[in-house]
């Protein structure tokens, strides 16, 4: 068992973020002390929390997450995921169009000062 501070070095994830996951039920502690009210976590909890802690990289909102994590077969986290590629790759398009456009724009005005 992994008190929070101990979890939250070996996730990356924050403190304020796994009690925020908690109180959404997204990754709940594996032991709450009934005393001192302290929350443990287990190594079973460790893979959980490096996946949450990829999607969120991966720009999962947190309803998404939780869809994923309540569909336990990871059925559709494979499909979930090639979306979000497809959506960033059309951001970087358009991106790419804006810095083109800006690099023409720039280019116009130095061709009217000339």
């Amino acid at each position: 068992m992994y008190k929070v501070s101990e979890f939250s070095e070996m996730t990356g994830l924050s403190k304020e973020t796994l009690r925020y996951y908690a109180e959404v039920k997204l990754l709940e502690p594996a032991y709450i002390d009934p005393k001192n009210h302290y929350r443990y976590y287990d190594d079973g909890s460790f893979f959980l929390a490096v996946l949450l802690g990829k999607l969120r990289r991966f720009g999962f909102t947190i309803q998404e997450m939780i869809s994923v994590m309540e569909d336990e077969s990871f059925a559709h986290l494979e499909e979930l995921i090639q979306q979000k590629k497809r959506n960033i790759q059309m951001q970087m398009e358009d991106l790419q169009l804006k810095l083109e456009e800006m690099r023409e724009f720039l280019e116009s005005g130095k061709e009217e000062e000339g």
